[in-house]
């Protein structure tokens, strides 16, 4: 497996080394060079500096801070992929940070091996999210989500129900006298109405919506 680079982006120097250490512990992975701040870095990638896969970012920063550094990548150099790391908790701010383009946001307390998850997954899915920042997508970025009980049909209500059980899509068909081609159109048209990609994400909107009590 190849070693991936990564770079930090933090202010205070004593933390930036500390980080970096514990990345450089990481199998696959090693850290490039550390900046000071957001217009630092952009100044390294101008002058040619080594393009890191991962750039870890501080958000409060001078000069030029974690927003607007992120927002700047992705528009300029977007096969950098950035994971913010910060002490900020403001769901106004990650919403903020993942808005500009990060593609995952951790606290500085994040514990060794939540960050090393982290790392592997937005190299290998493309972004790593916490429970926490799930749930402030779900509420916040996409607030159509929570609205959208409200536009389900009584018979898309009827289908979800039966997807929160272990019936096949072929014998739920069975169930609601449809054809298996009506029903893949059902599960279709709610994965795009309801931003879900699989059965597992209909049946967590399932729950959360009182749809389908456990």
């Amino acid at each position: 497996m190849e070693t991936h680079s990564v770079v930090i982006v933090e202010d205070h120097l004593l933390l930036s080394q500390a980080i970096s250490s514990l990345v450089n512990s990481f199998n696959h992975f090693n850290v490039s060079y550390l900046c000071s701040n957001g217009q630092e870095l952009i100044n390294k990638l101008k002058a040619n500096a080594k393009k890191p896969d991962i750039v870890l970012m501080d958000i409060n920063m001078p000069i030029m801070n974690g927003i607007e550094t992120t927002l700047f990548l992705k528009n300029n150099y977007p096969n950098i992929k950035v994971i913010a790391l910060s002490v900020e908790e403001s769901e106004d701010i990650i919403i903020k940070m993942l808005k500009a383009g990060a593609k995952g946001y951790l606290l500085k307390d994040v514990e060794k091996d939540i960050l090393e998850t982290a790392l592997f997954d937005v190299i290998n899915k493309g972004f790593y999210h916490t429970q926490n920042v799930t749930n402030i997508l779900i509420n916040s970025l996409n607030p159509e989500y929570k609205n959208n009980q409200n536009n389900l049909k009584e018979r898309e209500i009827e289908f979800i129900k039966h997807v929160c059980t272990e019936l096949t899509y072929k014998e739920i068909a069975e169930k609601m006298f449809l054809s298996p081609k009506t029903i893949d159109g059902y599960r279709d048209s709610l994965f795009y109405k309801l931003q879900v990609k699989n059965r597992i994400g209909l049946v967590i909107y399932a729950i959360k919506n009182k749809i389908y009590n456990i």
